[in-house]
């Protein structure tokens, strides 16, 4: 906890050293200036003087921050701040000589402009030289500390490992030795930064090894930063080398991921199949969101809980989690309540299929944003429990949607998928009969906004497969390779896109954001841009390498066949969508076709009907009209 008292104290130190440096210039200034008779004649008019001139150097110093700073980290910005402070002193006793002392008082000049110039560069010198004394001897403790530390090579261009050996010089990263840096760059070859050599390109990663090896340095870790993952850079080969030779392979996160926080993280297969992320405007989220109400349905899951994050971090005033799962529910407010921030969380146990109970609790919070991430996803399970999909996915959804819009709410965000494009399965299906039906809601809504004002935007975000969520292949093949495989793919062919879930609750904010931003637009469908779809065999090769292991030699790769409701290929648009640019990056806005609500609703009661009589054929066929639009 921090103590005032220790606060106060230090700055006071600080500013007592500051007007002790000035009294020192001053006095260094007069006596290398002017001879004994000079020094002696100025001795007693400087003394009265001084008091004066050191009351004026508080001041000057408290208003340029030079109290603030930290000794530890002095660097460009402190001398910036010294020079602006110590020329304002020079220029200042210039006017007090030129105008004020020398034809009023003594009818000469008192310092004169050789020795205001001396006195400027020694406060300078004076005022820098013990905190640039102290930052020195500071760092030589850690770099002796780090002597001891893991012999280490540096991957990424200067910028990102200049940022990195920041980092290890401040002791924010412990027990590295940095020995050199690998730069993909040519600019930066047998360049130094902060004292530490550009070797080599990263292609030469194991010469230079080898060559640190043959002097009696044996590399032990290797660290990325953000820069080394940039496509073309053979990256990867790299990892599985240094691996294959016992060295530890860690990367630094970038500073959207990390925040004030610098922690080396163990490489996983997720950072090498990360394309470039979309350039997200962070201030126009923060803008949205800040002070507003919001509901996460399926607060629990995956997606739902990282967009109760976002939302927190992004400064809303209230928030209310829903969830059908009650241990899923306690785990997100833990989280969320353990940030310390002044929102107001509260967590409540809803089913979405529970049509009184979601109208309730909307009505009761009087949401600004309600965001719909409640559902069933998972293929093969829907597939064998088919009515509990339609009643999750599209009753919950009209459920949710109809609320928000009787709650008065500015906007519901509906979080869709790629496989509601030509649906081959019941999850696809239900996705698009949800898609269908919160489009022809958000155009009943665009009625009223020349009819009688303010209307409810209901919109649906359309995305594909996010890394490390529950369920994704990528824990599953973690798991089959840590017990010795074999690692089970359905087809060679089958192909997945993959983003993180950070990117795409952020661009499901942003498109939120755009929604509300033209409330008279048709827009109401909005697909991410997943970037190049993943082969998923080559993913599975990829991480047995990622474990020093070879594919078919130390881990079996088993094709176990196409489930039930799965196709090899996932698309994005439906060959009749045209698409709509909307000048977000990121963020494509899709016109599929429309169909009223009435028709729509009319459909949805001969589903609800047919489940109720548990009939397969008449269920199917009614999720076939919905979601061919063919309820006329």
């Amino acid at each position: 906890m921090f103590s005032a008292t220790n606060i106060f104290s230090k700055r006071t130190f600080v500013l007592i050293h500051d007007l002790a440096a000035t009294a020192a210039a001053i006095f260094a200034t007069f006596w290398f200036r002017f001879e004994n008779p000079g020094l002696v004649e100025r001795l007693y008019d400087l003394l009265i003087l001084l008091p004066g001139i050191l009351i004026y150097a508080g001041l000057i110093y408290w208003y340029f921050d030079l109290y603030r700073s930290k000794w530890r980290f002095a660097s460009l910005p402190d001398l910036r701040n010294i020079f602006r402070a110590a020329t304002v002193m020079a220029a200042s006793i210039l006017l007090l000589d030129y105008i004020l002392v020398s034809p009023n008082v003594l009818g000469t000049f008192f310092f004169g402009k050789i020795t205001i110039v001396l006195y400027w560069l020694l406060q300078i010198a004076f005022l820098a030289g013990l905190r640039i004394v102290y930052r020195y001897f500071r760092d030589g403790l850690i770099r002796a500390r780090n002597a001891t530390g893991a012999r280490t090579l540096i991957l990424g261009n200067a910028a990102d490992s200049e940022v990195l050996l920041r980092g290890i010089e401040s002791g924010a990263i412990k027990n590295i030795q940095p020995l050199g840096i690998l730069s993909p760059s040519l600019a930066d070859l047998n360049q130094s930064l902060r004292g530490v050599r550009v070797i080599d390109h990263p292609k030469n990663l194991l010469l230079t090894i080898d060559n640190f090896g043959a002097s009696g340095q044996n590399i032990t870790r290797l660290l990325l930063t953000p820069s080394a993952f940039a496509t073309g850079l053979g990256i990867e080969a790299a990892i599985v080398k240094a691996r294959r030779l016992g060295i530890i392979v860690s990367r630094m996160p970038s500073l959207a991921e990390s925040g004030d926080k610098i922690e080396l993280a163990p490489i996983e297969v997720e950072d090498l199949l990360l394309r470039p992320s979309s350039s997200i405007d962070y201030n126009r989220l923060e803008h949205f969101i800040r002070g507003r109400s919001v509901i996460v349905t399926g607060g629990g899951g995956s997606i739902g809980s990282e967009i109760c994050n976002r939302v927190a971090t992004f400064g809303a005033s209230r928030l209310l989690v829903i969830d059908n799962a009650e241990p899923a529910l306690h785990a997100v407010l833990e989280r969320l309540q353990k940030r310390g921030t002044a929102l107001d969380i509260q967590g409540h146990i809803c089913d979405v299929r529970d049509r009184e109970r979601v109208f309730q609790l909307i009505r009761d919070y009087k949401p600004d944003l309600v965001f719909h991430a409640a559902a069933l996803k998972h293929v093969p399970i829907l597939e064998k429990d088919w009515i509990e999909g339609v009643r999750t996915n599209v009753f919950g959804s009209v459920n949710v949607a109809d609320a928000t819009v009787a709650s008065g709410a500015a906007a519901m965000v509906m979080i869709s998928t790629d496989k509601a494009v030509d649906p081959v399965s019941v999850l696809g299906a239900t996705k698009r009969i949800a898609e269908i039906y919160c489009q022809a809601v958000d155009i009943e809504q665009a009625t009223k906004v020349a009819a009688r004002g303010p209307s409810t935007r209901i919109i649906s975000v359309r995305f594909g497969n996010v890394l490390a969520s529950n369920g994704s292949v990528v824990p599953k093949f973690k798991a089959q390779i840590e017990a010795g495989g074999p690692v089970t793919v359905t087809h060679p062919d089958m192909v997945r896109y993959f983003m993180t879930i950070r990117e795409a609750c952020d661009l499901v904010i942003t498109s939120a954001s755009h929604a509300l931003g033209n409330l008279q637009s048709d827009l109401s469908v909005f697909v991410l841009n997943m970037g190049q779809p993943v082969k998923i065999v080559d993913l599975a090769e990829r991480m047995i390498r990622l474990g020093g292991l070879e594919p078919g030699r130390d881990i079996e790769i088993v094709f176990s066949g196409l489930r039930p409701g799965e196709r090899l290929r996932e698309i994005l648009f439906s060959n009749e969508e045209p698409t709509s640019e909307i000048g977000i990056p990121g963020v494509v806005a899709a016109r599929p076709s429309q169909q009223s609500l009435h028709q729509i609703r009319s459909c949805l009661v001969a589903l609800e009907q047919a489940i109720a009589e548990r009939n397969r054929h008449a269920i199917f066929s009614e999720l076939k009209r919905l979601s061919e639009k063919d309820c006329a």
